[in-house]
């Protein structure tokens, strides 16, 4: 099991990306100075009970989300010569990654075997549905992973795009699928309100009893919906409720408390569970994907911090902590509470949690290798994001386990 404990909190980076041909940089702030493996004591996920941490929620199954990384000689299931949708800040071998180990692992849950991703059976058994995922880039990185592992037996078309071109809409027409991502980093309504920010990085506003209805507003469209957010949180925020300013994390404003991302997470999750339990029309299941940890070493994120490892570290190794526990451990709480009020309501609720296997893949990220050595571009090291492919991959292995075991 992967160890965790909390300490003092750290920042975390969200490098720029580009989305498919639209490019779109965006900076945030992330944890650093010190290393991350430390053996330490135990995961804040195994006071929650097993069934919320099988594959269907049933009692006595195995858990899929504790385990180990295994060597896979097999390598990868599509390259960045076989898959279109790799964005470029997270094509690592076509930008000069030196190792391919990276690729040559698989997720090995303690007590049993998790299938590898079979493009035909998710299709078959998604045929005539919908699965939405919410979130920021890193939800739009599980998408393109998940076009990419279906890329064997079909493409999509895209059938709708926002006018920002953050959300669209796919449909693979041959199975009647259609995926979709939804882009809402901070779950909730907000507004970019001032470019630059007391740390050069933006200030935002969140509103925080206001839906964002640009996601809620369709999800009773979807059969799936996968929810998550993160790392946007260590951006400069001011919190508003009822219409008024009550607080800002990092704002510097002389005027407003200093309430905490911690605040402005909880309140989000909280929101946006409320939501998906009081739509009338919404009939399908929601699914918590939890935090993914970044993995800095050896500075910050503008101050130098890589992410050079070429393999995983073992599950007694890791340790999540500071900033990136605290969020993890609010996320499984307010999981807990949607779920028991959404089974009043006849709403189903999944947990795919990441977390644990994530944590021992520092290795996995696009770090220096998002953009060619002589290009002249303003990116840090990418230890937030995923090479594709790559250990992201994994999280769609986890999906259509659980999938088959909601059958």
């Amino acid at each position: 099991m992967v160890r965790l404990q909390e300490v003092t909190p750290y920042l975390v980076l969200a490098v720029p990306l580009t989305f498919i041909l639209i490019t779109t940089l965006f900076f945030s702030l992330s944890s650093t100075t010190n290393p991350i493996f430390l053996p330490l004591p135990t995961s804040p996920a195994a006071a929650f009970p097993l069934r919320r941490r099988s594959p269907s929620g049933r009692p006595g199954e195995c858990d899929i989300f504790s385990g180990e990384w295994v060597p896979d000689p097999r390598g990868p299931r599509y390259t960045n010569r076989t898959c279109w949708a790799i964005q470029e800040h997270q094509n690592c071998m076509k930008y000069g990654r030196p190792d391919d180990g990276f690729v040559k692992w698989r997720w090995k849950p303690e007590g049993c075997e998790l299938p590898a991703f079979d493009p035909a059976r998710f299709l078959r058994l998604m045929r005539g549905k919908s699965v939405a995922f919410v979130g920021d880039s890193v939800a739009r990185n599980q998408m393109q992973s998940l076009i990419c592992l279906l890329s064997p037996v079909e493409y999509p078309e895209a059938i709708w795009n926002a006018p920002d071109q953050q959300s669209v809409r796919w449909r693979y027409a041959a199975h009647n699928f259609t995926l979709a991502i939804f882009w809402s980093p901070y779950l909730v309504r907000s507004a970019e309100s001032d470019p630059v920010g007391p740390t050069n990085n933006g200030l935002f506003s969140m509103y925080l009893d206001e839906l964002d209805e640009q996601w809620t507003n369709h999800i009773d469209e979807f059969d799936y919906v996968v929810v998550s957010a993160g790392h946007w949180f260590f951006r400069p925020l001011v919190f508003y409720e009822s219409g008024r300013a009550v607080g800002c994390y990092m704002c510097l404003a002389k005027n407003l408390t200093d309430l905490t991302r911690y605040y402005g997470y909880r309140k989000a999750f909280r929101m946006a569970f409320k939501a998906i339990n009081g739509r009338k029309g919404y009939r399908g299941v929601t699914i918590l994907r939890t935090f993914a940890p970044s993995h800095f070493e050896g500075g910050m994120w503008n101050t130098g911090g890589r992410c050079d490892r070429t393999g995983p570290v073992r599950a007694d190794e890791g340790v999540l902590r500071g900033a990136q526990l605290k969020l993890y451990t609010i996320q499984l709480e307010e999981f807990q509470k949607a779920e028991e009020a959404g089974r009043r309501r006849g709403r189903s609720y999944r947990l795919l949690d990441v977390t644990p296997a994530m944590l021992l893949r520092p290795d996995g990220h696009p770090s220096v290798y998002g953009h060619r050595p002589e290009e002249r571009v303003k990116l840090y090291n990418d230890c937030v994001h995923w090479c594709l492919p790559g250990p992201i991959d994994a999280w769609n292995d986890l999906l259509l386990k659980m999938l088959e075991a909601d059958r």
